[in-house]
């Protein structure tokens, strides 16, 4: 006679497999939801696709006047490690080292994280206006410092700096550089090509993924596209599509 029991006790193993699905299932539950990649941060951030890549500066303390002027190179390219930022590394500037550009979504205005060829640091806050960044600094020893970043073209930026003091309302100009996209000429055409995946700005560096070649503008975005390659060009087909 065939009997069945239905009292019977799971198995050791079979217990510490349920417990092990279950805490997965808590851990799983109390995981944020992942941020999407089309952040605010990096839509407001795609506005200066037009600075990444290399540069050559001519320096100026007066504008029409050799007197001081000093010539620098510099680069901007975009960094995924912590958020989303475009960050500039300047050699041989008299004003600036390095510099990050960051975006914060809640009070909709852009940060400058500036590092001085003294390797003192300074922060500046601001907006922007159609193709001019204006940030300004907070007091430091009476002084107020204002940086302008305006991009004439695809192949020309300006960055001025200037200072007033805290109790005045009128700027005094320190210095400004002139900037020339690297390779280019200002008698040239305007720079046309491929589309950078990752941000949409100019695709200079070719990724190749599943054997198809794509183009990305920057190490930082090529570093992007690497990490999630699916993810990229996913949310490049729904950008695209958008756009129609």
């Amino acid at each position: 006679m065939l009997r069945i029991r239905l009292d019977r006790r799971p198995s050791v193993s079979a217990f510490v497999g349920w417990v092990v699905l279950a805490v997965v299932l808590v851990v799983r539950a109390d995981e944020p939801a992942a941020k999407p990649e089309a952040s605010a941060e990096k839509s407001a951030l795609a506005a200066f696709n037009g600075l990444i890549g290399d540069w050559r500066g001519a320096g100026q303390l007066r504008r029409g006047s050799n007197q001081g002027a000093w010539t620098e190179t510099a680069e901007w390219v975009w960094d995924f490690s912590d958020g989303a930022s475009i960050d500039l590394a300047v050699a041989d500037g008299h004003y600036a080292k390095t510099a990050r550009l960051t975006y914060d979504a809640e009070s909709k205005q852009y940060h400058v994280a500036l590092t001085l060829p003294d390797a003192t640091h300074r922060t500046y806050t601001g907006t922007r206006e159609k193709d001019r960044l204006v940030v300004e600094s907070a007091v430091e020893a009476g002084d107020v410092h204002r940086l302008t970043l305006t991009q004439l073209n695809e192949k020309r930026t300006l960055l001025l700096f200037e200072k007033r003091r805290e109790a005045q309302k009128s700027w005094q100009r320190v210095a400004e550089v002139g900037y020339t996209r690297e390779g280019t000429r200002l008698a040239d055409d305007g720079t046309t090509g491929p589309e950078c995946v990752v941000t949409g700005g100019l695709g200079t560096i070719a990724v190749s993924y599943k054997g198809k070649t794509y183009y990305v503008c920057c190490s930082g975005c090529k570093q992007a596209f690497d990490a999630d390659p699916e993810g990229t060009l996913a949310e490049y087909a729904a950008r695209k599509q958008g756009e129609k």
